[in-house]
């Protein structure tokens, strides 16, 4: 669903950061923004209701090289967190690229991990995406945390297919740039095959 602009040469890809509410979305953005260097990116974009936010801004990265003589811009998005915000989540999920899920590690978020992973699934088959053929990303946020759940069983209850799942805590920066990296690779070997 890349989107792109020859005037510019570039290839914009859209990657949607995912997730329950409080888990770490805006961090990873935040994280990200503050380390990309103000020539390689653009504003951030907060959308802002009385009861949600949505965080977007899109920077164009050193090192993922050319496909086709194109430069590729990778745009980042975040969902509000909570599924009451449905609607939101479905718009900012189409002409999505790639999906990076940021879970919450503490046991006490199982659930809202669950939730948040079904309405995912349940959204991106309502656009008429193949699961199987985005790519996909499992962060394991808030790896700090006294209360977490050992990575196997998080690996157990929320791996959907066999994607790459990194630890993570977004605040301090530990596995923030190594998510990004994965989820934009995979875009990219995507983009490459002219899908």
């Amino acid at each position: 669903m890349s989107f792109i602009n020859f005037a510019a040469r570039e290839i914009n890809c859209k990657i949607v950061y995912y997730g329950a509410g409080l888990g770490g979305k805006t961090t990873n953005l935040q994280y990200i923004y503050q380390k990309t260097s103000e020539q390689q990116k653009g504003k951030m974009i907060s959308l802002a209701t009385e009861t949600e936010r949505t965080l977007f801004f899109d920077f164009l990265p050193l090192d993922l090289g050319n496909v086709r003589g194109f430069k590729t811009r990778m745009h980042l998005y975040t969902v509000p967190g909570q599924v009451f915000y449905d609607a939101s989540r479905k718009l900012i999920l189409r002409g999505v690229d790639g999906i990076v899920f940021v879970a919450d590690s503490q046991q006490e978020r199982m659930d809202a991990n669950l939730e948040a992973l079904d309405n995912l699934m349940s959204n991106l088959d309502e656009h008429g995406y193949n699961f199987e053929r985005i790519p996909y990303v499992l962060q394991l946020n808030k790896r700090d945390l006294p209360n977490v759940l050992a990575v196997d069983q998080l690996k157990r209850e929320l791996q959907r297919k066999s994607e790459a799942v990194i630890e993570s805590v977004a605040f301090q920066g530990l596995g923030v740039f190594e998510t990004l990296k994965e989820i934009s690779k995979q875009v990219l070997v995507e983009l490459k095959k002219g899908g």
